[in-house]
């Protein structure tokens, strides 16, 4: 009932947004990049486009700087794995709500020397004390992205504070994380990772994962409208028909589906 009347509110400020958007049958999400690079995207959203007419417009950066674009007006939906900053994000006004999408989960990857002898744990917190104290090499994305905030979050239970390190065995990309992993895996380095990216990613080189299994690193995805109200070029109706079917039994169905060398990435739970 609620979203219905969310719905209908949006499509009348859709219409009152003027002919231009409605002439144009496309939306911009603002995503995470494991979503593209995982190849998910790319698999279920014909699918969408195929019922609907309405092509997707993929803007694939980290978390971080998605929430921005959108503040910023510039995208239509987000669909990102941040979920504080999502909250944030709708409180603060900038988006109209935010629905859970799927889940997948983290992963911490390494050299099979393994020098801080972390292989087979179940408790990253620990990990990652081991790898502090090791003085072990740890390439870190470094650039507000969602995998970026897990990790600095998982960094603050261990009660270790690696960035004191930084250029020294802890190395901040700046980057996406499959440039990251190139750089964990040319130095032989330990890096926090979402699953489908690792799964995905194919210069793996000495790397493995070490540890993984702990309930602190589920990794759940949200979608939410970028909020009209706030930018009126906002494609309401088209961004909410897109939101609607992620959630629905056949986008959550196609989500499913998504297998890479036999292996699911993603796990719809949309309520």
């Amino acid at each position: 009932m609620i979203r219905d009347i969310i719905r209908a509110a949006l499509i009348a400020v859709g219409l009152t947004a003027g002919l231009a958007n409605a002439e144009e049958p496309f939306i911009v999400v603002q995503s995470t990049t494991s979503t593209q690079n995982s190849g998910l995207l790319d698999y279920i959203l014909p699918g969408f486009e195929a019922e609907t007419g309405i092509d997707v417009r993929i803007v694939a950066v980290g978390t971080g700087q998605a929430i921005r674009n959108a503040i910023n007006g510039d995208g239509d939906v987000l669909l990102v794995h941040s979920k504080p900053a999502e909250e944030k994000f709708v409180e603060d006004g900038w988006g109209v709500e935010r629905f859970d999408v799927m889940y997948n989960d983290f992963v911490l990857v390494g050299p099979k020397a393994d020098p801080a002898k972390v292989k087979g744990g179940k408790d990253i917190v620990a990990a990652l004390t081991a790898v502090a104290n090791a003085e072990a090499p740890f390439a870190s994305r470094g650039d507000d992205s969602g995998t970026h905030k897990a990790e600095m979050r998982l960094w603050g239970e261990s009660g270790a504070d690696p960035t004191a390190a930084s250029g020294a065995w802890y190395r901040e990309t700046g980057s996406g994380m499959g440039a990251t992993l190139n750089v964990a895996s040319g130095m032989g380095a330990y890096a926090l990772t979402d699953r489908a990216t690792w799964q995905s990613f194919g210069n793996k080189g000495n790397l493995e994962v070490l540890v993984e299994g702990d309930p602190r690193l589920f990794n759940q995805y949200g979608v939410i409208l970028v909020n009209p109200e706030k930018h009126p070029r906002v494609r309401a109706a088209a961004g909410q028909r897109f939101i609607d079917w992620l959630t629905s039994p056949n986008g959550q169905a196609a989500i499913a589906s998504y297998r890479l060398d036999g292996e699911q990435l993603f796990f719809p739970n949309a309520k």
